[in-house]
């Protein structure tokens, strides 16, 4: 079965970057969209970025388009996310999984498996 592994998070200012990984383990992407979901404090995980299995379809939430970019290489089974431009309310714990990706949003294959995430906290 494939795991997936966070990276990339931590305290950065508004305005500043970051870019998180998501590296599988156990198995190959190919099969499977990913997104990337945040849970802000005190708030439900809400799926905020995902991108195809072959990298030709992405979606974004409208709190980040224009500022994020997701991408993927199959080949190093992993999948990024570019944070550019951020801001206090992008605070929070960043998961990946596979997703099921639409026009209007992307939500996890499986809402019950998780992997550890990464933190990243916007503040000056």
């Amino acid at each position: 079965q494939v795991q997936l592994v966070e990276s990339g998070g931590g305290l950065v200012q508004p305005g500043g970057s970051l870019r998180l990984s998501c590296v599988a383990s156990g198995g190959t992407l190919d099969n499977y969209a990913i997104g990337w979901f945040r849970q802000a404090p005190g708030k439900e995980r809400e799926g905020v970025s995902c991108v195809s299995n072959n990298g030709a379809d992405t979606y974004y939430s409208d709190s980040v388009k224009g500022r994020f970019s997701i991408s993927r290489d199959n080949a190093k089974n992993t999948v990024w996310l570019q944070m550019n431009s951020l801001r206090p309310e992008d605070t929070g714990v960043w998961f990946c999984a596979p997703a099921r990706l639409f026009g209007y949003g992307c939500y996890a294959v499986n809402r019950n498996a998780w992997g550890q995430g990464t933190q990243v906290t916007v503040s000056s």
